[in-house]
């Protein structure tokens, strides 16, 4: 005969002990996420729609690998970017074309007996996110690469990042990785597969930052306002790491003309960039032709 097992602690008591630990100054506890933490709702009338988008796939080349999980979750935000509704989520898997690569399945734990016979329907993602005004993806610039070649509805729609598009060193994170965040804000969760990632995000932008501001309220100011990329092109190769330490990126894609190096900068700073590479990489007046770029191209390979 075996002992009965013991009855779980109760769950308001183990919330007392953990305030106790954590006032001690000597703690730092992290909660397992439960749940979004919403805002109470004003004016729902007044709400806008956005979709958190998570995708798992066999690899990071977009031209090559290919979405495995796909995971949608709907929410509702208000004029200050506070956090007021989260919808029922759109998961589906899909089976690859090729063997999901042993490497994947350990970080994701999807594997090809879960994804066998599965499709993803086109069709259906476009109605999902139809009502959307924006989709967020936490490295957008991965994620919206794939979503745009498996549908077309995403080319149509605006885009924020919360990884890129939140300054996090400056509200002192060391770091922009979920987890890391997740952590910071004092919770974690089960990751690497989209659903629990999605969430997540959502959780992490709801936070208020030392402005008094959410997360998502600085993410959706800084997708609004247009960029402007700038091409240092046929740039004197001496100069890459000049560039290079200025925060220019070098684009070697052939798809993705032009092979330059290249730096997206706020409006305000446009004129000064341009300026700087003419008297600082060019020697003398040059034509550039910047580019500009707002959230419906932002994150894309058509930027």
């Amino acid at each position: 005969m075996t002992d009965p097992e013991p009855p779980l602690p109760d769950p308001e008591a183990l919330e007392v002990l953990a305030r106790q630990l954590e006032a001690s100054g000597r703690y730092r506890l992290l909660r397992r996420f439960e749940g979004c933490t919403l805002a109470p709702v004003g004016d729902p009338t007044t709400l806008r729609q956005g979709v958190y988008l998570d995708v798992e796939t066999t690899g990071k080349n977009a031209a090559r690998d290919e979405i495995i999980e796909l995971a949608m979750v709907p929410y509702q935000y208000d004029a200050e970017g506070r956090l007021c509704g989260v919808g029922a989520p759109f998961v589906e898997l899909r089976e690859p074309s090729i063997p999901i690569p042993e490497e994947i399945t350990k970080i994701t734990g999807i594997t090809n007996d879960m994804v066998t016979g599965k499709s993803i329907d086109p069709a259906q993602v476009a109605a999902f996110i139809e009502p959307a005004v924006i989709v967020t993806a936490h490295n957008a610039s991965f994620d919206r690469r794939f979503v745009e070649r498996f549908c077309e509805a995403f080319k149509h729609k605006g885009w924020a990042c919360s990884m890129t598009q939140v300054d996090w060193a400056g509200e002192g994170f060391e770091g922009t990785k979920l987890a890391y965040l997740a952590s910071q804000c004092g919770f974690f969760f089960d990751g690497h597969r989209a659903e629990n990632d999605c969430l997540a995000g959502l959780e992490i932008l709801a936070r208020p930052l030392s402005s008094g501001r959410t997360a998502m309220w600085h993410m959706l100011e800084a997708a609004r306002s247009p960029t402007w990329r700038i091409c240092a092109e046929r740039a004197p190769f001496d100069f890459k790491d000049k560039l290079k330490d200025r925060g220019y990126r070098w684009n070697g894609d052939e798809a993705l003309a032009p092979k330059a190096w290249y730096i997206d900068v706020a409006e305000a700073d446009r004129e000064a960039e341009l300026a700087y590479l003419r008297t600082e990489i060019y020697g003398g007046e040059v034509h550039l032709a910047p580019r500009r770029i707002t959230a419906f191209e932002r994150f894309s390979e058509r930027a």
